[in-house]
């Protein structure tokens, strides 16, 4: 499986990492912000929306 998905693994972890350094360096001072208020949110945003984005550069086999 993992040989399947490993590019939407790689993109996962490094969403993740830029998502928290994201929260660290920038994140939102009043603490209104949905997303960047919490480094969990951060994370889990970042983790998420990079998934996505390496997802579309994954080699799927044509069906015949």
């Amino acid at each position: 499986m993992f040989k399947k998905y490993k590019l939407t693994f790689i993109g996962v972890v490094f969403g993740a990492i830029l998502g928290y350094l994201y929260f660290f360096y920038v994140g939102c001072e009043s603490g209104t912000c949905k997303i960047t208020s919490s480094p969990v949110n951060s994370t889990l945003y970042g983790a998420l929306m990079s998934g996505l984005l390496f997802n579309i550069f994954e080699n799927k086999p044509k069906k015949k």
